[in-house]
Formats: structure tokens, C-alpha cells, sequence
């Protein structure tokens, strides 16, 4: 090895291929000339952090990014699903998703749940986590206390989670039917004018599945934000007050700031399930009641034996879910808070 002008040792294509060698091979038959060079130790270093993610890295190419490019692969062809042979088309699937008004109406659909859901899912999540954790009587003179009975409020809420999310739909879909809860209610309080043949057909059928989409997830999002909340210390919502802070105040100065990254990811998480209805649709919604994307993709693929449209409605899908998460992540960067 020869030094260099500016005092940094050059490799040579031998000493290149050296290197090369002994970070494919174990550290044992790694070749003494290296072993004895003092940029051997990055080496190993990097080495090891390769080989201890290859196998993962591995298995994360096979069975997550493999099948994103093969779906790219078949939204360029008319292949049904149900056999092996097709005909690559170009974009034409694309071209036709793009004149397709039941796709559209379907994007509709979805594009209302990635905007609502989260809000209203969150804003109650953290409202009621709030109430739960800091909205009760005032503790020593201190900060607000939990409201009395907190853990039980926190079961309550988080149980919708344990239920399945097609019973959910089931049960719900009860409630939705002409002869269900829901009516019966309305007439019961004297509002029978009311009252609808069918909830989940029509121009309400997306409100009715934004309501249970909700329900759904506001227990998992309390507890979420109460566990956030919790790492606060006492003495911030003490000093709050002393300088005379409400309850409103100390929520928005106070709370909200220092639970934002979770409330961020929180919103990322919800858009991504509000984008992913498709269960609850296909369960609790009738045939032709309203479609989102999941669900009008697997009509096409599954029913219409059209694979090779419902793969490029499934790129769209995936795109759109991209876009989100990155709009999210960018505009709800912020300074991180040091407590």
C-alpha cells in the first residue's frame, strides 16, 4: 500500500478484492494481510450488521416487495386470476380505471374515510383519554387527577377491540336493517320521519360505515393516548395551573404538544385501517349498498375474474396509501419536545 498526497492509504485492485472477500466470508478465513490492516476493524464491523440483516432483508424482499412488483407485473396484462396464461396490455387497465365511474365512486368512498375517520377517531381518542386521565377533581391542590374509576373506563373503551371485526359488522348490520335497533329507536323518541328502509344503501351508507369505523378503533386510540399521556410529569400540569391555565389551555399547550408523535402516528395508522374497510364493508354493507377500493378490487378479481384490473386498482390503492403516510409524516414533522 502506497500513501497518498493528501496522507490516506490508496487501495490497490488486490487489496480491494482482499477486502471484498473477507466481508463475504467469517471473520475465521478472513486473510491475515487484512486481519492485519487497521481499516479492518470498520470492516468487521459493517460486517456483522450486513450479515446479522441479511436473512431478514432476505424474507422482507421475498415476501413483501416480490409480490408489490408482480402485482405491477399483472396490472400490465388481462390474465383473469383463474388461469396461467395472459396477454400483456400495456396500460390499458389504467386507461380503463381511469373511465371507470364505479371506480371513482369508489375512491370517493375511500378518500372520505381517509379524511374523517382519523379526525373524528382522534379527536375523540384524545378528548376522552384526556377526560379520563387529567380531567378529573384537582389532586393536592396540584394538576387534575384521573376521574375516579379510570381503568374501568379504559376497558370499556378498548372493547370493541377484542371483538372480531366481522362480528362487529354483523352486529352492526342488525342495528343498520329496517326492523333493527336504530329505527326502532327513532320511533320510540318520535322521530319515525326519521326512520330509513335502508341505512346501508344509498348516499348514507358511507356515513353509517364512518360511524362504525369509528366506534371501532376510539378504544384502542384511549388507551394509546392515555399511555402517552401518563409519561408526563405531574409538576407540568402543576406549573399550568399556577400560572392560572384551564383545563382547555392546559390541554392545547400542554398535552397536545407533548403527545404529538404519537398522536401522528396514531393518524397514520388510522388512515391506513380507514383505507383497508374492506371487511367491514363486504360484511355489513348489501351487494351494490357502497363500495370503497379493497372491496371493488376484490369484485373485479374475484368475481368478474378480472385479476389483471384489480391489480392495477390495487396499485392505485397502494400509491394512494403512500402518499398519505408521506403528507402525514412531513406535515406533522415538528420539533421534538424535551420534557
Amino acid at each position: 500500500m502506497k500513501d497518498s498526497p493528501r496522507g490516506q492509504e490508496r487501495l490497490t485492485p488486490r487489496d480491494r478484492l482482499l477486502f471484498t472477500v473477507a466481508f463475504l466470508v467469517p471473520p475465521r478465513f478472513t486473510p491475515d494481510r487484512v486481519r492485519r490492516d487497521r481499516r479492518y476493524r470498520k470492516l468487521d464491523q459493517r460486517r456483522f450488521i450486513a450479515w446479522f440483516l441479511a436473512l431478514p432483508l432476505l424474507v422482507y424482499l421475498i415476501f413483501v416487495v416480490s409480490p408489490f412488483l408482480q402485482a405491477f407485473f399483472y396490472s400490465l396484462t388481462d390474465w383473469t386470476g383463474y388461469s396461467a396464461t395472459y396477454t400483456f396490455t400495456g396500460l390499458d387497465n389504467y386507461q380503463r380505471m381511469i373511465e371507470d365511474d364505479k371506480f371513482w365512486d369508489s375512491t370517493v368512498n375511500s378518500l372520505l374515510l381517509l379524511v374523517l375517520a382519523p379526525l373524528i377517531t382522534l379527536a375523540l381518542g384524545l378528548f376522552l383519554a384526556y377526560m379520563v386521565n387529567v380531567g378529573g377533581r384537582r389532586v393536592g391542590g396540584g394538576g387534575g387527577g384521573g376521574v375516579p374509576g379510570s381503568r374501568v373506563y379504559k376497558v370499556v373503551y378498548f372493547f370493541p377491540q377484542v371483538i372480531s371485526i366481522a362480528v362487529i359488522a354483523v352486529i352492526w348490520a342488525r342495528i343498520y336493517s329496517p326492523t333493527g335497533l336504530l329505527n326502532e329507536g327513532l320511533g320510540a323518541v318520535g322521530l319515525g320521519s326519521w326512520e330509513r328502509e335502508s341505512w346501508l344503501g344509498g348516499e348514507v351508507a358511507v356515513w353509517c360505515v364512518l360511524a362504525v369505523l369509528c366506534w371501532s378503533f376510539v378504544g384502542f386510540y384511549v388507551v394509546l393516548f392515555s399511555a402517552s399521556m401518563s409519561s408526563i410529569p405531574g409538576e407540568i400540569y402543576e406549573a399550568a395551573l399556577l400560572d392560572g391555565a384551564g383545563r382547555a389551555v392546559t390541554f392545547f399547550r400542554v398535552t397536545l404538544p407533548l403527545t404529538w408523535d404519537t398522536v401522528r402516528t396514531g393518524w397514520i395508522y388510522m388512515g391506513i385501517q380507514a383505507l383497508d374497510a374492506f371487511a367491514l364493508v363486504d360484511v355489513m354493507v348489501p351487494e351494490h349498498g357502497m363500495d370503497v377500493l379493497p372491496s371493488y378490487l376484490f369484485e373485479k378479481a374475484f368475481r368478474d375474474a378480472q385479476a389483471g384490473y384489480a391489480t392495477a386498482i390495487g396499485v392505485a390503492l397502494f400509491l394512494l396509501t403512500l402518499v398519505f403516510a408521506l403528507v402525514m409524516m412531513l406535515v406533522g414533522r415538528r420539533e421534538r419536545v424535551e420534557l
